[in-house]
């Protein structure tokens, strides 16, 4: 069996990562990787693939910094050359970038099998290029592997049973990732204290929008008089926050590698993010978490009392932390992503498929 991997982030390396090292147990998987370029990642050197332990790129498209239109064109092309090549019995994708659309669509004009990791998650935004590119990337694979019942409900709600479509609920393989990162995290270079909050806001939604960055800013500067906040910034973020003279009071360091961050989650009090997979992390790490969103993708974090969305707004966001200890659940002995095996079932699967 041949698979070809879509990949065009770093999140999507390191999830694909868990299952990469699976298929590596059988002799009779060949793995292809391909890596769109889509999101150009400096700390994505050789140390990182031998760090995390994750098989380098065969292909390296290098498509970025266009529009999503242009980007998800480009792709679409560049990945159809390296399908015509290879001859996949499948193509794997992941998540919901632009990448995921582009190798979704390849595979399928071509008649080739998709296979759709994260597959059935809903933020019912469809101002989100990413709640577009999941739900095409669903109706056009062949097998959907799902990481939660709601995922599950969600396709369910959509009429998937009616379409020869296999749904396959395996687990979050970003659970099997944090098993097997725990004990291999490294400390950043980055004074902490006894105790601290670690902090990320990355996603348009709020630093592309003034006043939603000014209230998130304002909120944490007014908890950073109480505890160290650490937060890893982009330096696009980091300029749209010098540009509007917005100050911030709490310790902002560089974007940090995949260990450093588990070795920051692992040690902090709390997480206040607007990053769907820091909200999970959290939870693998049993830390309480603050989502700075309306909402999110992971309704079982929210409807079971792990993570708290409060927005941007200001006084929300300082509300929630005033009384968070109170207001969230920490029995982290729930099982809402599975046994940690999550890849080991996909593999199964396609196996057997």
């Amino acid at each position: 069996m041949k698979i070809v991997t879509i990949l065009g982030a770093r999140p999507q390396f390191i999830k694909a990562g868990t299952v990469s090292r699976e298929i590596m147990k059988y002799d009779e998987i060949e793995e292809v990787i391909v890596h769109t370029g889509q999101h150009y990642d400096a700390n994505m050197s050789d140390i990182f693939f031998e760090e995390m332990q994750i098989p380098k790129p065969d292909y390296n498209l290098d498509i970025n910094g266009l529009g999503h239109g242009a980007m998800t064109g480009q792709m679409l092309e560049k990945i159809e050359e390296v399908l015509l090549k290879e001859k996949p019995d499948c193509v794997v994708v992941y998540g919901d970038t632009n990448s995921t659309i582009a190798g979704a669509l390849a595979a399928s004009k071509l008649h080739i099998k998709v296979v759709h990791v994260e597959a059935g998650l809903r933020s019912f935004n469809m101002n989100m290029p990413e709640e577009v590119n999941r739900i095409l990337t669903d109706r056009i694979s062949n097998i959907l592997f799902c990481p939660t019942q709601s995922a599950i409900d969600n396709l369910e709600n959509e009429g998937y049973n009616n379409l020869d479509i296999k749904i396959v609920k395996n687990g979050d393989v970003m659970q099997d990732g944090a098993i097997f990162y725990k004990d291999l995290a490294v400390k950043p270079k980055v004074e902490l204290e006894y105790e601290y909050i670690l902090s990320t806001i990355h996603r348009a939604e709020n630093t592309d929008d003034l006043e939603r960055l000014k209230g998130i800013v304002d909120a944490l500067n007014e908890i950073a008089k109480e505890i160290q906040i650490v937060l890893p910034l982009h330096p696009r973020t980091k300029a749209i926050l010098e540009q509007n003279n917005m100050k911030a009071n709490f310790t902002i360091i560089e974007p940090v590698g995949y260990l450093e961050m588990v070795y920051l989650i692992k040690n902090s009090k709390l997480v206040m993010t607007d990053s769907g997979g820091l909200q999970k992390e959290a939870f693998f790490f049993e830390k309480p978490c603050i989502t700075l969103r309306d909402e999110t993708e992971w309704i079982e974090l929210t409807d079971n009392g792990f993570n708290i969305l409060v927005g941007s707004d200001k006084e929300k966001i300082l509300e929630t932390y005033k009384n968070y200890s109170s207001l969230f659940t920490m029995d982290y002995s729930l099982n809402l992503y599975g046994d940690g095996n999550a890849s080991e079932k996909i593999i199964k699967e396609l196996i057997n498929a």
